[in-house]
């Protein structure tokens, strides 16, 4: 499902020039956004985003990957900064192959991660090849 298809305000009509387009977007219809990468290969879909409270930047991505009706799914904190919006297909590009996904540092639904401890922080950058930017 795309960010417009969740779109209960209207805020990506037609209009290019009127509402908030890719360049400003509303995170609750982002929630549920596909993911793809750079084969055309399905990653999955985004879960949550994660804001530092702080600075208001979005820091991370979660995204679901494996599973059957969320059963054995796996999620992924995957910086932002790795994503890249696809304005033609209405989704996200992450570019890391899928078997390199599946051995992903990820996490259970119901045991998250601290994802402000800098041990954590500098391991998700470093596997992803991204910039860490400091919180606040």
């Amino acid at each position: 499902m795309n960010y417009e298809d969740r779109d209960t305000y209207g805020m990506y009509k037609a209009n290019p020039h009127g509402g908030p387009g890719p360049m400003l977007m509303g995170a609750g219809t982002l929630i549920g956004n596909d993911v793809y990468n750079h084969k055309d290969e399905d990653l999955g879909d985004i879960k949550e985003i994660m804001l530092d409270t702080q600075s208001g930047k979005v820091i991370y991505a979660v995204l679901s990957f494996g599973g059957f009706l969320g059963m054995g799914e796996k999620l992924f904190a995957v910086p932002w900064n790795a994503l890249t919006l696809d304005t033609k297909n209405k989704r996200f590009v992450l570019n890391v192959e899928k078997d390199r996904l599946k051995l992903a540092p990820g996490f259970d639904k119901d045991k998250w991660p601290n994802m402000s401890d800098p041990s954590w922080v500098k391991e998700i950058h470093s596997y992803y090849e991204t910039e860490s930017r400091p919180l606040h």
